[in-house]
């Protein structure tokens, strides 16, 4: 009789272990960001700004308040201002050796994925094109509809 409890008892607690993790998995909704390694907010320069962190991956969205021009030492880079709507500032910095040139003029309105990193002016995104060497994910700009990457 014993053994026949023991029996029971293991064939039980592997189905409700099972039962158990269905109900789990349609109950709790899955809360992971497409990119873990990706910061999403409102204010998310303005937090890293403030934090004085680098290195961080971040998506934002602005208004072009200043076309610069190209830097062309060593990798060519596109530059511009970009306007977030919690009023800071940030250089979006565009290598144009790895990614097409972007169609920016000030005032369009366009979003950016890249890596943030902190100065004493508001800071600058790059990396917002592909990873030539396929480690990372990379960034973009997204102007128009069109991602340049």
């Amino acid at each position: 009789m014993k053994n026949n409890r023991y029996l029971a008892r293991n064939r039980i607690l592997p189905l409700l272990i099972v039962l158990g993790l269905l109900a789990y998995q349609y109950y709790v909704p899955d809360q992971q960001p497409a990119d873990p390694g990706i910061t999403v907010a409102d204010n998310v320069v303005q937090q890293a700004y403030a934090a004085r962190r680098s290195g961080q991956w971040l998506e934002t969205s602005g208004r072009v308040g200043r076309v610069l021009r190209d830097d062309n030492e060593g990798a060519r880079h596109q530059k511009f201002i970009l306007e977030l709507d919690d009023g800071h500032t940030v250089l979006v910095s565009h290598n144009i050796d790895l990614a097409e040139r972007i169609p920016v003029s000030k005032g369009m309105v366009l979003a950016v994925r890249g890596r943030y990193e902190w100065n004493e002016r508001g800071g600058v995104i790059h990396w917002t094109h592909h990873d030539p060497d396929g480690r990372l994910q990379g960034g973009w700009i997204l102007l128009n509809d069109v991602r340049y990457q």
